[in-house]
């Protein structure tokens, strides 16, 4: 089964800095999109951004210019740095992945990780 697991949610004041991770894995061979979301207190979950395996990327109007997605296809990673974060970022922090492929199966549904907290407060 594929698992998305991840890391670098906190605490952090406005204008500062945090860098969150994703692996996936399972015996994956490829990941078309990864991504994140993320869910504020009361509000629906929403796209941040994604990133296909080709390398186009998707970002959140909100973000664009503060956050940064990177992957890495080889070990099935993707990362998020925030800069600038402002109070409106506070969240649940989501990894996500469409389109996956294992050794033994196509699966073209979501898999989430389980959340990570990120708080944006002075």
């Amino acid at each position: 089964q594929v698992q998305l697991v991840e890391s670098g949610g906190g605490l952090v004041q406005p204008g500062g800095s945090l860098r969150l991770s994703c692996a996936a894995s399972g015996n994956i061979f490829s990941i078309n999109i990864m991504g994140w979301y993320r869910q504020p207190p009361g509000k629906q979950r929403e796209l941040v951004a994604t990133m296909s395996s080709r390398g186009l990327i998707n970002y959140a109007d909100s973000v664009k210019g503060r956050f940064i997605i990177s992957r890495d296809n080889t070990k099935n990673t993707v990362d998020l740095q925030m800069n600038s974060l402002k109070p409106e970022d506070t969240a649940v922090y989501y990894c996500n992945s469409k389109g996956v492929s294992t050794l033994r199966a196509y699966y073209p549904r979501d898999f989430w990780g389980q959340g990570t907290q990120v708080s944006v407060s002075s």
